[in-house]
């Protein structure tokens, strides 16, 4: 049976900088070398490249890789950095050990204070509703009001941005095709900070920043390694399309951040399952005991299905999520169960592990989509006055009496939104085809003025300005090529790291080439984002090569991956002034057209 889970690879000693997990390995040691010292072997050929074998690895080790730093792992005489030391800069031992044991967490929070700045400076910049804010902003005023989406007046959005004006609340019943959790969100920003563009936007820039720091520490959990935690939540913070979501009030990066909240605590289950298993065995695999151990009370699984529960109840999207971690999550149980020693392990996952996985991940997420409509259920029956379709089953007969009415009416409401979302086919000047999606076809312009000399800083005699959504084009088409590195490591070497990245990008962008006759747009792609960079860290880090490798390899290593992070930086910055809708000549902003279909 073909296996996924890459326990097969040896791990690092405790205390060294995992990144050597991205790189190249090697089966076995060097190969000899012919009687004039030329190389015999492929082997040795690599060896001279300065790659090495992996050292082998204890039981307890492979089944739980130790982390790089931390409470536990850092010890107080931790040699203090060369680098440093050659610059002239010698710290006292207590600052330096406490930067370095808690160096997982202060790297991390230092990428999201700067993805921070980012996203909430100028947050209210366009002063405008833009693009879907049309709906989700007025939709999350109307929850937090009514608990139910309404119709509006035809000059809603004048009046809303007209200064000092009340807002037109009228509670007509609306029918809108998007469970309420983003829009709940987004309303919590308005609740705070008024029914303005700060307003409906900062909660899901506060997401989009979190997600920076979630994506560092899974990251580093996943490489062991605190500089490709940080590399990863760097990348992330500068791509463009992830930016562009976190400074609109839109679902899209509501979703995402659910997602990847919930592969962390998946990722975070994985761990604590395997140490529990570890101190079981204490350091020997026992067929007896890897077959039949309960894996007992997963408080991290059962979060993970909350999260995906959340996703479903933001958009549909996430029922493929819910599915591909489902799968996800017992294909990990069943590596463990392997590299334990069971002689059987799929059939002691499938006696063991499936069911709880089952309520954990679905019967979880479905309590939780059914939570998020307490607003509509909360609403009148009398026709007209709540929630659109609320008095559907009143009175109707049903083959099915035992169902309570507010389900019957919930159902009813959702067959319709399906019916929707399936024959959604009206032309839009910017949707585009999955196809083109990772190689950035074609973007969405969410707002577009253009400012004559002297208006909104316009400084030319003819200027532009424009929220563009896309991502960082050199960031988008290095992950390209990292996804076939990854299909590689995944494929061939077992990796489960490159599985797993592959898992939740499959789950947030395969699901779309079903539906390519609706219309769908660039902008969709924002949930798998942290996939993409994932992918991108899982690349650098065999770029710097194994922490074993020769100081040569590791230098020409670090410097062109080093190279390659700077030059993302600079796109990002170069693209900046489209991300962000600042005012510039028209000029710069048709060098910054490179194609025709981003126009």
């Amino acid at each position: 049976m073909w296996r996924m889970n890459g326990d097969t690879a040896a791990q690092t000693p405790t205390g060294t900088d995992h990144s050597a997990h991205g790189g190249v390995d090697l089966p076995s040691p060097r190969s000899p070398r012919s009687a004039d010292g030329r190389p015999t072997s492929w082997r040795d050929r690599l060896a001279g490249y300065g790659y090495r074998p992996r050292p082998e690895a204890t039981l307890t080790e492979r089944l739980v890789p130790p982390m790089p730093d931390g409470p536990g792992v850092t010890k107080p005489d931790v040699p203090q950095s060369p680098l440093l030391l050659r610059l002239g800069v010698s710290l006292p031992q207590g600052l330096w050990y406490f930067l370095c044991r808690w160096s997982g967490w202060l790297g991390p929070i230092a990428v999201a204070v700067f993805a921070g700045l980012l996203r909430f400076t100028n947050l209210g910049q366009p002063h405008a509703i833009i693009f879907d804010e049309t709906y989700y902003a007025k939709d999350a005023y109307a929850l937090w009001h009514g608990g139910y989406e309404i119709n509006w007046p035809e000059d809603a959005n004048t009046t809303i941005m007209t200064p000092g004006a009340a807002v037109p609340y009228r509670a007509t019943p609306s029918y809108v095709v998007h469970p309420p959790v983003g829009k709940w969100i987004i309303g919590a920003g308005e609740q705070l900070f008024g029914m303005n563009p700060f307003g409906w936007r900062f909660a899901v820039a506060l997401l989009g920043t979190l997600s920076v720091l979630m994506l560092a520490r899974i990251a580093r959990r996943m490489f062991r390694s605190t500089l490709l935690g940080c590399v990863a939540g760097l990348l992330l913070s500068v791509d463009g399309l992830h930016l562009v979501l976190s400074r609109a009030a839109l679902l899209d990066l509501v979703v995402m951040f659910w997602i990847l909240a919930a592969f962390g605590f998946l990722l975070l289950d994985r761990d604590r399952t395997r140490a529990r298993l570890a101190a079981k065995l204490e350091g020997v695999a026992d067929p007896r005991l890897a077959q039949r151990l309960n894996l007992g009370w997963r408080p991290y699984r059962i979060a993970a299905g909350v999260c995906v529960g959340l996703t479903c109840a933001t958009k549909w999207s996430g029922l493929y999520v819910a599915a591909a971690f489902g799968i996800l999550t017992v294909l990990w149980d069943v590596g463990a169960r392997r590299l334990a020693g069971a002689p059987r392990p799929y059939l002691a996952v499938l006696a063991r592990d499936v069911v709880p996985a089952f309520v954990s991940i679905v019967v979880v997420s479905v309590a939780v989509y059914l939570a998020s409509w307490w607003g509509w259920f909360a609403s009148s029956t009398a026709p007209g006055q709540g929630g659109w379709g609320r008095d559907w089953a009143v009175g109707r007969s049903t083959d099915y009496p035992w169902i309570p009415e507010a389900l019957r009416a919930l159902w009813h409401y959702h067959s319709t939104v399906y019916e929707f979302h399936t024959h959604l086919s009206d032309p839009h000047t910017y949707q585009s085809n999955p196809w083109s999606w990772l190689v950035l076809g074609r973007p969405v312009s969410f707002y577009y003025e253009s400012p004559k000399l002297g208006q909104d800083g316009c400084t030319a005699a003819d200027c532009a300005r424009e929220v563009l959504g896309i991502g960082t084009p050199l960031l988008w088409w290095t992950a390209v090529l990292a996804l076939v590195y990854c299909l590689w490591r995944w494929v061939l070497r077992r990796d489960w790291r490159a599985g797993a990245l592959l898992c939740g990008l499959a789950a947030g962008y395969l699901p779309w080439f079903a539906y390519q006759q609706r219309t769908i747009f660039l902008f969709y792609a924002v949930v798998f984002v942290p996939f993409l960079v994932l992918a991108v860290t899982m690349l650098i880090g065999a770029l710097i090569g194994p922490a074993g490798a020769t100081r040569e390899r590791r230098i020409i290593g670090s410097a062109v991956a080093g190279l390659l992070v700077l030059m993302i930086v600079w796109n990002f910055l170069y693209f900046f002034p489209l991300f962000t809708g600042q005012t510039i000549p028209l000029e710069d902003w048709r060098r910054r057209m490179w194609f025709n279909t981003w126009i």
